[in-house]
């Protein structure tokens, strides 16, 4: 069996998250997934954590959902997120509209967060981007907005709290909107009899968060998110 916890494991976090993964008990050490697409298809994986677009892909056909951490976004509901548009302090542009022939990132193209929020927020408006660029990641866009590269970037609103905790020149980015809330990124299994026990463990383990650690990752509950509430997340077309 292999287990992870590969999402928001930024390094100011790893203490955090490592006391967490000794809370949650499970027999296994903590692994760090080279190919994530590989890992969520083992059918020996006990225990990890997936964006909502890849579990509405497909991963749903194999994969169990466990729950969804809250982390207690602002205008979201428990268990759910939502993306900030963001864009350098300097800039003047405010509508959508304005960016349709700008360099905009996106981190992945199977990210919910970093595209599908992206697409579904412009195309609500009439707008289709000219020149998207992949950036890998959403700490990789903020570093390419800083530097001049890109014009905006769609960045999960929870890494962008935590990336502007450590990167002081983050804090000089405007957010333009936040796109609509929708399921975060939940804790699964693809071992269904062990679901029980793991959501004991999730539950316990949450509860069991000292002050600072709760702080540190934001981390407040496990939130019971429906299977078909991800189901029903809007597929984008590949960027």
């Amino acid at each position: 069996m292999i287990a992870s916890l590969p999402m928001y494991d930024r390094p100011a976090l790893r203490a955090a998250h490592d006391r967490f993964w000794a809370a949650l008990d499970l027999g296994l050490a903590r692994t760090d997934p080279d190919d994530l697409w590989a890992h969520w298809h083992d059918p020996e994986l006990l225990f990890s954590q997936t964006c909502g677009l890849p579990y509405a892909l497909g991963l749903h056909k194999h994969l169990t959902l466990l729950g969804t951490p809250d982390f207690d976004l602002p205008g979201c509901p428990p268990g759910y997120y939502n993306s900030v548009l963001v864009t350098r302090g300097a800039e003047t542009r405010s509508e959508m509209a304005a960016f349709a022939d700008a360099a905009v990132a996106y981190n992945q193209s199977h990210s919910q967060s970093g595209w599908g929020a992206l697409y579904s927020y412009a195309a609500a408006r009439g707008v289709r981007f000219s020149n998207l660029i992949g950036t890998g990641g959403h700490t990789a866009s903020v570093q390419a907005l800083l530097e001049g590269r890109v014009d905006l970037a769609c960045v999960d609103a929870h890494t962008f709290r935590l990336i502007c905790r450590d990167t002081p020149d983050a804090k000089s980015l405007r957010v333009l909107d936040h796109t609509p809330p929708t399921p975060g990124t939940p804790f699964v299994t693809a071992l269904p009899d062990r679901a029980g026990g793991l959501r004991a463990k999730l539950r316990a383990a949450i509860a069991g968060l000292s002050t600072e650690d709760r702080a540190t990752l934001c981390l407040h509950r496990l939130a019971d998110v429906s299977h078909a509430a991800y189901l029903a997340l809007p597929i984008p077309p590949d960027p």
